[in-house]
């Protein structure tokens, strides 16, 4: 099946498992989801990530991260810069997210970041997603 988003796809899918409150969910593996994946993972927002082989599909592993009480620690995923509406900004025009409780995921010239390691680097790029 070809994807026209397979960024969003991601997205949903972390959503969704969330919602049903999912232990893991197995995605279609890339180069730049499994970076987004790490970056989740080093934020906090999941347990753990690993690339696997699934009936001869390559795919990342991702295990959802919950509170004590069973509460998500992922609030939502909103997707930024679509295919047909890409969204580039300057290194000055990166924001807060959720008043810096959240983060935005970027591709920029020094690889695939948060907002405010590229604000640190100085360094614009696409903002794909923000996380809270």
């Amino acid at each position: 099946m070809n994807l026209t988003d397979p960024v969003a796809d991601f997205l949903t899918r972390i959503r969704n498992s969330v919602r049903a409150r999912h232990q893991k969910l197995d995605v279609p593996a890339s180069k730049l989801k499994a970076e987004i994946a790490r970056i989740l993972k080093e934020e906090g927002y999941i347990a753990n990530f690993k690339p696997a082989e699934e009936n001869g599909m390559k795919v990342i592993r991702v295990y959802l991260k919950y509170g004590p009480n069973n509460e998500s620690v992922i609030r939502d995923l909103k997707r930024i810069s679509r295919p047909g509406c890409r969204v580039y900004l300057g290194r000055d025009e990166i924001r807060r997210v959720q008043g810096g409780l959240g983060i935005s995921i970027m591709t920029t010239p020094k690889g695939v970041m948060t907002g405010r390691q590229a604000r640190r680097e100085g360094v614009g790029g696409e903002i794909l997603a923000e996380v809270w």
